[in-house]
């Protein structure tokens, strides 16, 4: 796709099967994995997200193409998976369930090694990418997301978001406000608990 690719703008959406269940690795990952077939799916997203690197390089891509590398959610803490320090698991509106890395790539824009506390969503990449490209995000209809450009490239940028809320189907279970979370219901079950997330 990427040779095919290199002479015009693309976008390559990949996402893995590796760390979801059931567990599927290749024997080579499986041999070397001191956590089993967790470790090893790991390992292959590894090896898969450096041929992806490499072919960008080969390329001669590589200084112009954002790579993004996030998850959708949480593991669900079985079969070698960890959230740890974080409470709670996939399905869940605890920081295991919800926080995740996100880790991206932009040479020459985003400063390498700089990392941030805000709060983003994965619903913020679309306007994002879109402010990126030069596009303009449709305004007939409802968009979630926030553009991050800012935050992206400058050190000093907060989020756009002023709350954030986490929804558990079509129910409201928790309200973030910078470093406070108020947690509302469990799947249907009320709940009032106030956490300071920097403590």
């Amino acid at each position: 796709f990427l040779r095919d690719a290199r002479h015009e703008p693309f976008f390559l959406y990949l996402a893995h099967l590796y760390v979801h269940v059931p567990l599927y690795v290749q024997e080579r990952f499986a041999r070397e994995s001191a956590n089993g077939a967790y470790g090893a799916a790991v390992a292959a997203i590894d090896w898969a997200t450096a041929a992806i690197l490499h072919e960008l390089a080969a390329l001669g891509l590589d200084d112009d193409t954002v790579v993004i590398f996030t998850s959708d959610n949480g593991s669900r803490g079985v079969d070698g998976g960890s959230n740890e320090p974080l409470r709670g698991a996939k399905t869940t509106t605890w920081e295991g369930g919800m926080r995740v890395p996100c880790v991206v790539r932009w040479p020459g824009r985003v400063t390498p090694g700089r990392a941030t506390d805000e709060v983003a969503s994965a619903m913020d990449l679309y306007p994002t990418l879109a402010a990126i490209c030069g596009a303009t995000v449709p305004a007939d209809r409802a968009v979630d997301g926030r553009d991050l450009t800012a935050l992206l490239l400058d050190p000093e940028a907060t989020s756009p978001h002023e709350a954030f809320l986490y929804y558990w189907m079509n129910d409201l279970e928790a309200v973030r406000v910078g470093r406070w979370k108020l947690h509302l219901a469990k799947h249907g079950r009320p709940l009032t608990e106030l956490y300071d997330l920097e403590v």
